[in-house]
């Protein structure tokens, strides 16, 4: 539709066809391409500080400086001048983010899933995804006025997505995004633009909310258009029965007149999407699914163990962990597609079972869609198969594609149409939602709602997991935990489980390079000209200051502060101010230097 070509032409790397774009004056900005990785022959830290080449370039400054006034001679003048213009380059460099520039660096990446380990890691040696990340990393840090971001979720996990969400909820610019993940647009948008063929259509608030005003928007779209159809067709009524009748013809005509001049508006045609229904030959027993003591993976890889779950008749199961933890394996397993290590896959009584595999690897590449669908289903007429087809989108002469030609969204309504034909009453579902575009995202989870058996199911999708499931199951390194409830609820629960385990801080190291300046010139000024009670009062409460920073400073470096970013937040907020309070003693110390 040209989503991703809007962004490369606000972000200047497309020159539009026509019209013009208007930016506001010094208006920076940061642009995401979809997929874009970070190519760099630099290590990840040294490409993530050229973010900050200006704060890095004032600190070198200031050393110059402080070596300076280090050596600074008996006049008196230039050296409060030195040490005005210290003052000033000082302020400018710690109200511009000099002091937590590498605590921002550390918190963004380890948000995006990079431990301390990756920070001297060639970012050439990297993975697509990796770099992807890295390149996300670099737009956050610069904090520009406006984040254009074309799918910034590809390529996270769900850690990754719920911190990327806190990150954007409280950016003080601007964000235009374009994303399929709908969890996402319903957490962190307000405003949403709908770009179709005759231009923008804008909606105030999230997805939900937007999803709402279409359909109240379409409704009366449809209403305006059956009513001025209804108009003409009176109005072309009363021309056919006048227009050669002598005494009405003047009539007939100016009612032509009034006819053409009418714009008439286009049918609001809705989206096409599929027509899925899931229905059961039979119901399974109350029990459907039972593993004992299972642990899955390949010969000599073991991926995780499972020591008890059950499964009851009509619950759909969300299972989620991090990535490479077995999901899939696990799928696999209980669809009998390999073997498990240990333990047992019991199925309940009359259990029939139905697999959606994300890679789609039970499709016969060769065959034309009809009879890949038609040789699975032999005892139904041609009639009935193309009908299924028709429902899944694939009319007419596209049921003659090779399989091998389709798009992944088009293989996954296939797969789909298989499944709803088999009438299965356990699905087995690996991220049925890969591939699939919106309307058919909300035609599957309309489906899965009203569907009488019992599904497990992996999804990164949380927007789908909240739609659909009635529990999640997290599969971890340690086993399995069980939420009875949709994503949301297993958010909250998680949330309030690790929050009194968190660590708490405490300890800091020795300063930094930039205290450990200032407090020796300090110390060398006070030697020379301070001697009164009230200079060594001031000292004190200034060394009781620059300790507080220094320990707050340190604390930004610990994992367990920049690695939440709520807590990381919170530090910064606590040493802004201490460092206002520093300097609004260090201006009275000066000022009785001067004296």
């Amino acid at each position: 539709m040209g989503k991703s070509t809007l962004l490369k032409i606000l972000a200047g790397a497309l020159a539009p066809d026509n019209g013009d774009i208007t930016r506001g004056r010094n208006l920076s900005l940061s642009y995401l391409t979809q997929g874009g990785g970070l190519e760099s022959g630099r290590s990840i830290w040294d490409e993530m500080l050229t973010v900050y080449n200006p704060l890095i370039n004032m600190e070198k400054e200031l050393r110059a400086m402080e070596q300076k006034m280090s050596k600074m001679s008996s006049d008196e003048q230039a050296g409060r001048q030195l040490l005005e213009d210290y003052d000033n380059s000082y302020a400018l460099f710690k109200s511009s983010g000099g002091f937590e520039y590498e605590t921002n660096i550390r918190m963004v990446l380890s948000g995006l899933k990079f431990t301390e380990n990756d920070l001297y890691t060639q970012i050439d040696t990297l993975s697509g995804g990796q770099k992807t990340r890295l390149a996300l990393a670099r737009c956050l840090l610069g904090k520009p006025d406006l984040l254009l971001l074309d799918e910034p979720t590809n390529y996270l996990d769900m850690d990754n997505l719920d911190w990327l969400e806190q990150y954007l909820q409280s950016y003080h610019g601007a964000v235009l995004v374009v994303s399929h993940d709908r969890y996402f647009l319903d957490t962190i948008v307000k405003t949403i633009y709908e770009l179709t063929p005759t231009g923008l259509t804008r909606y105030t608030g999230n997805y939900s909310s937007y999803i709402q005003q279409k359909a109240v928007l379409l409704e009366k779209q449809l209403k305006d258009y059956n009513k001025q159809q209804a108009e003409i067709n009176r109005h072309e009524d009363f021309i056919r029965r006048n227009i050669a009748a002598k005494d009405t013809t003047k009539r007939a005509q100016s009612r032509l007149k009034a006819l053409e001049k009418i714009e008439r508006l286009g049918h609001p045609d809705r989206e096409k999407r599929v027509s899925l229904t899931f229905d059961i030959n039979r119901p399974s027993g109350i029990e459907a699914l039972h593993l004992e003591n299972l642990c899955i993976g390949y010969t000599g890889l073991p991926l995780a163990n499972i020591p008890n779950l059950q499964i009851s008749r009509g619950e759909r199961v969300a299972l989620i962990g991090p990535n490479g933890i077995g999901k899939s394996t696990l799928l696999k397993t209980i669809a009998g597609l390999i073997p498990p290590l240990a333990g047992r896959v019991k199925p309940g009584s009359h259990v029939q079972l139905g697999y959606y595999d994300q890679e789609q690897r039970n499709l016969n590449e060769s065959k034309q869609v009809l009879h890949e669908l038609w040789d699975q289903f032999p005892h139904l007429d041609e009639v009935d198969i193309r009908t299924v087809l028709g429902r899944f989108l694939f009319s007419g002469e596209e049921v003659k594609k090779i399989v091998a030609d389709l798009s992944g969204g088009e293989k996954s309504r296939l797969v789909l149409a298989e499944l709803m034909l088999r009438k299965a009453n356990l699905l087995i579902l690996d991220e049925p939602t890969n591939h699939l575009d919106l309307p058919s995202k909300e035609a599957l989870e309309e489906a899965l709602g009203n569907y009488p058996g019992t599904i497990l199911f992996v999804s990164h999708d949380r927007y789908f997991i909240n739609k659909v499931a009635t529990r999640v199951v997290e599969l971890t390194a340690n086993g399995i935990t069980s939420y009875l409830g949709n994503y949301d609820y297993y958010f909250s629960k998680k949330a309030n489980r690790e929050q009194p385990n968190k660590p708490t801080i405490a300890g800091s190291k020795t300063g930094s390079i930039e205290k450990k300046n200032y407090l020796k010139m300090k110390e060398e000024e006070r030697r020379k000209r301070m001697r009164s009670r009230r200079v060594e009062e001031l000292e004190q409460t200034i060394a009781k200051l620059e300790a507080e920073v220094s320990r707050l400073e340190k604390e930004l470096f610990l994992p367990e502060v920049y690695q939440d970013y709520l807590v990381c937040r919170n530090r910064q907020s606590e040493l802004e101010k201490t460092h206002s309070k520093l300097n609004e003693y260090m201006e009275k110390w000066l000022a009785l230097v001067e004296d």
